[in-house]
């Protein structure tokens, strides 16, 4: 009985086909070296002179710093943003206990912070840090989620968090 199919030896366009596609694979990569050898030294280059000229810029280009204000001259809201009753108030004598002035206690707009943290206006990020540390609160960052209305005049708040 003879077969309908023909044998691969049989059909020179299979193998004209994988020569091919090997030659044009060899090509793509070759164009993709070269591509990258010429794109990358122009980009490493700017790199390396940025990287050397950042820390010149950064020492010029500063703003003047504030000076950390001594703990009394801090003003602390504290809201709680846990939804336990008396949460902020007991915070707010921590905070007192500290050092701080307690500018004012009361609800966070919003409730469900999982953690406490510490938040700041701009410019009074190393206060917010000290305070953190001070009361071992973890989390600091800028004002999220309150407006600095929400501070009432206060430069750092400690939302109490469940």
């Amino acid at each position: 009985m003879e077969h309908a199919l023909q044998t691969p030896r049989d059909h020179p366009w299979r193998t004209i086909a994988v020569v091919t596609a090997g030659i044009a694979t060899l090509e793509l990569l070759a164009l993709v070296i070269v591509g990258v050898t010429l794109i990358a030294k122009p980009v490493m280059h700017r790199a390396q002179a940025e990287a050397a000229a950042a820390p010149a810029k950064s020492t010029q280009a500063t703003t003047p710093k504030r000076p950390l204000l001594p703990r009394g001259s801090v003003s602390v809201t504290v809201l709680n943003g846990s939804g336990v009753a008396g949460a902020a108030a007991a915070k707010a004598s921590r905070v007192r206990a500290r050092g701080y002035v307690v500018g004012e206690v009361g609800n966070a707009p919003r409730t469900g912070y999982g953690r406490s943290v510490v938040m700041y206006r701009i410019g009074r990020r190393p206060e917010a840090l000290r305070l953190a540390r001070d009361l071992r609160i973890g989390l600091v960052s800028p004002l999220d989620g309150l407006r600095p209305r929400d501070l009432l005049g206060a430069q750092v708040a400690v939302v109490v968090g469940g």
